[in-house]
């Protein structure tokens, strides 16, 4: 049985606090998690699939597998494609309607302001808007 979005994010919430909040240990950690990211396949690369509203680039693309999202993303900075990479972690593989009913709580709890600042946090809350409007398009094709 796969796990829940909540479940997702409470183990990274452990994951994060084995760090005590040491902002260096923090970063390498979020870009070591950029790099675990599956190959993002170069045609993706497309202004389509840009997400507006991100300093970096970033690149996202989602796809229905029965009726579950399945996310593929990457970025052109390290930290940015840690932070997408935990996006992808926590919604990938998860029904469209659990998708837009999610509630994000990952990022006030691992205290991410303190380590990624302002652009980069309206940057991370585009991408949760993006995935969202993904998985509300699939779950209107779903339901209609």
């Amino acid at each position: 049985m796969s796990q829940s979005i909540k479940e997702i994010q409470e183990e990274i919430i452990d994951e994060f606090a084995i760090l005590d909040g040491d902002m260096e240990m923090t970063n390498f950690y979020v870009m070591e998690l950029g790099q675990k990211l599956p190959e993002f396949n170069d045609t993706d690369r497309t202004e389509d699939n840009i997400v507006k509203g991100c300093q970096s680039k970033v690149w996202l693309t989602a796809e229905l597998d029965g009726d579950k999202v399945i996310f593929k993303a990457d970025s052109n900075t390290a930290i940015t494609k840690g932070l997408v990479s935990l996006l992808v972690r926590i919604l990938s593989g998860q029904k469209a309607s659990e998708i837009v009913d999610a509630e994000i709580f990952f990022p006030q709890r691992i205290g991410m302001e303190r380590f990624i600042g302002t652009q980069r946090s309206n940057g991370f809350g585009a991408m949760i808007k993006q995935m969202k409007l993904y998985a509300l398009a699939f779950k209107s094709k779903i339901e209609a």
